[in-house]
């Protein structure tokens, strides 16, 4: 369902990144920051991060009603158990 994400270079001033996620007909700008890839990611490029957290967003809702500009942190506001579902998801994908 996710057609492409993207790292959009350069990288942030504060050191994070931004994507792009590409959902059908739709565009996503999503930051993430040092911090987030590093406790979520294992070490895993913010792609991966990324793909994984459009992946639980989707179980959860539809594309749509997706926010078309956010930083990954604000998906806890919605879905508070996102960052400990992520980081068990995040564990699998580099074991």
């Amino acid at each position: 369902m996710i057609d492409r994400v993207q790292v959009d270079p350069p990288r942030r001033d504060d050191g994070g990144f931004r994507c792009t996620v590409r959902i059908g007909g739709r565009s996503h700008d999503v930051g993430v920051s040092d911090r987030d890839l590093t406790e979520l990611a294992a070490g895993a490029p913010p792609e991966e991060l990324v793909r994984e957290s459009f992946s639980f967003l989707l179980e959860r809702e539809p594309p749509q009603s997706i926010l078309s500009t956010f930083d990954l942190t604000v998906i806890s506001r919605y879905f508070p158990e996102y960052r400990g579902e992520i980081a068990k998801r995040m564990q699998r994908h580099r074991a």
